[in-house]
């Protein structure tokens, strides 16, 4: 019931109907500012002082938990919709902690089409513990749950839209093969954050999301965020992140807070750019191929529309040709050259010599990763500002090595 509408007295709408861009601006938080103020409070410090000698307060050492780490994992779980969630020093170590909840002698299935530090991780420390890793296509279902149903099957890991080809998957029925035959999911929604698309709902277990991309937003701060639902799984996970200290520290906790607070203002800027860079490029003569969900002509729009609320600010492109494609990563001017996304700034990058360089060029051959392959995370400049910059970059590579 809203506001002002009851016959008796006025109810305030419940928290948990606030929309997203309001949850981002008003963190839920059980931490106790005795000055109350505006901004969440930094709590820069590695211990804390106890009641007494045989009695322990709500905080100990930074490492097992610190007010301002609460704060961020509490908002985090609050835009999740989960119970709990938890700040770690990476994405990379929070995805390590993930693996974590896998025994030796169990299967791990992913997909072909991931990040180049997760598939680093999956390839070359995971199996060192006797963990079986199986990479698949995610969009042929029939080879999925073979993955699944063929092993010791405990873990699904997963990306939707995918990095860096920005291939759709459909989340809820990856999940749906996982839970038949008991094992976990994790969805890493870098891409997409609490903002576009909600991995939980969509039927998965553990939502990953790189602090270091939007939720922090200023390329200042390196971070990763668990989410999930369930006291026992909630408390595996703490054990681990508690037990081999892959913590986020406070300061950077407090960076991704105050990044929180805008997160939704930029993510929609940063959409609204890449939607009309993609446009120009699916019309320009020199590219083969625009992944973008956001495009109708691309495959995986319909699916992702249903799932997520919006199609970001990634997308990636080939133009057949890999010194054509390099010329236009170099002579742009506001596109810096580097690996990540997410930031304010856009960030252009060839992923199989950069993010990617990791996973071996044959590799990256047989899943159809084209060393040609450029990814454009945009920011939140004038698009057309951005567009002019990437038509001279063409422009530049055209007279130096023809048109189509």
């Amino acid at each position: 019931m809203s506001a002002g509408t009851s016959g008796d007295e006025p109810v305030a709408r419940d928290p948990k109907d606030y929309k997203i861009a309001t949850k981002l601006a008003h963190a839920k938080t059980s931490v106790t500012d005795p000055y109350g103020a505006s901004a969440p409070p930094l709590y820069q410090t590695a211990t804390f002082a106890q009641p007494s000698a045989t009695e322990n307060g709500p905080y100990d050492y930074t490492r097992s938990g610190n007010p301002t780490r609460t704060q961020l994992e509490e908002q985090m779980a609050n835009l999740e919709c989960a119970d709990r969630a938890f700040a770690f020093s990476s994405g990379m170590s929070a995805l390590m902690c993930v693996t974590r909840l896998v025994n030796a002698g169990e299967r791990i299935v992913t997909g072909d089409d991931i990040y180049g530090g997760t598939s680093r991780l999956l390839a070359q420390v995971v199996p060192k513990v006797g963990i079986e890793v199986v990479n698949v296509d995610m969009n042929d279902h029939d080879a999925v749950r073979a993955a699944i149903q063929g092993g010791n099957t405990t873990m699904v890991m997963m990306e939707s839209p995918t990095n860096p080809r920005l291939q759709v998957i459909d989340i809820k029925a990856i999940c749906d093969m996982a839970h038949e035959k008991g094992a976990l999911v994790c969805v890493d929604n870098s891409i997409m954050c609490p903002t576009f698309q909600a991995p939980l709902a969509l039927g998965a277990d553990i939502s990953m999301t790189s602090a270091t991309k939007f939720i922090a937003g200023h390329s200042d701060v390196t971070g990763g965020l668990l989410a999930c639902n369930g006291e026992e799984l909630g408390n595996r996970i703490y054990f681990h992140q508690n037990a081999e200290g892959l913590h986020l520290g406070p300061f950077d906790c407090w960076l991704a807070l105050r990044g929180l607070k805008t997160m939704q203002l930029r993510m929609e800027r940063q959409q609204e750019n890449a939607m009309k860079l993609t446009a120009w490029l699916e019309s320009h003569p020199r590219v083969n191929k625009v992944n973008y969900p956001g495009l109708k002509a691309n495959v995986g729009h319909e699916l992702h529309s249903k799932q997520a609320s919006g199609a970001g600010s990634i997308f990636s492109f080939t133009t057949g040709d890999v010194e054509f494609s390099k010329i236009v990563v170099e002579e742009t001017k506001l596109h810096k050259i580097t690996v990540s996304f997410g930031g304010t700034t856009s960030l252009i990058s060839l992923p199989c010599f950069m993010s990617h360089a990791s996973i071996p060029a044959e590799v990256r051959a047989a899943r159809g990763l084209p060393d040609d392959l450029v990814r454009i995370s945009c920011g939140i400049e004038d698009a057309d500002d951005l567009l002019a910059d990437l038509q001279y970059a063409f422009a530049v590579a055209e007279k130096r090595v023809g048109k189509a």
